[in-house]
């Protein structure tokens, strides 16, 4: 069993757009890094969006802001949460389990950039598609956070490493 294994198995039985990015995808391109969260790149339209909230729902995970999830799935309310709330990526959590998913929502990779250059990585009978390095990089470059460059120093060694094969 993987992590967040019965997340991955519902998005691909319900046909969800998304990416992993974060942590975890550092993990399966090579790295070792701790982690305990699910980031996701996602495709922003309302009715995908909808899917991604009305699995986690189902699976118990709820949202720490004193909104309507389904929020995220409405254009217009997201539209507004971005601008007004300079949302960066909206949380779900599980507190029983210490599990929290993040929905990226302000990127320098796009959703259509990162599906396009991912990495398809098959865990038991579930295909998880992984941002790319390159791709990775650039969503870690310029936050500021001292644990993601770290991250980037990484993911160029393991770049190096895949190259000299």
């Amino acid at each position: 069993m993987i992590i967040y294994e019965e997340i991955l198995r519902e998005f691909q039985k319900q046909k969800v757009k998304y990416v992993l990015v974060g942590g975890i995808a550092l993990n399966l391109l090579g790295s070792l890094r701790s982690t305990a969260d699910l980031d996701i790149l996602v495709e922003m339209s309302d009715n995908n969006l909808a899917k991604v909230v009305q699995i986690l729902k189902r699976q118990g995970y709820r949202v720490k802001q004193p909104v309507d999830p389904m929020g995220i799935a409405n254009s217009r309310i997201r539209q507004d949460w971005i601008k007004n709330k300079h949302m960066k990526a909206f949380n779900f959590y599980k507190e029983q389990e210490f599990k929290e998913v993040d929905i990226i929502i302000d990127s320098p990779v796009s959703y259509e950039k990162a599906k396009k250059d991912a990495i398809l990585i098959q865990a038991d009978n579930i295909k998880i598609p992984v941002v790319s390095i390159d791709n990775l990089i650039k969503m870690k470059k310029d936050t500021g956070r001292p644990m993601d460059k770290l991250d980037v120093s990484e993911l160029k060694k393991i770049k190096e490493l895949k190259r000299r094969k």
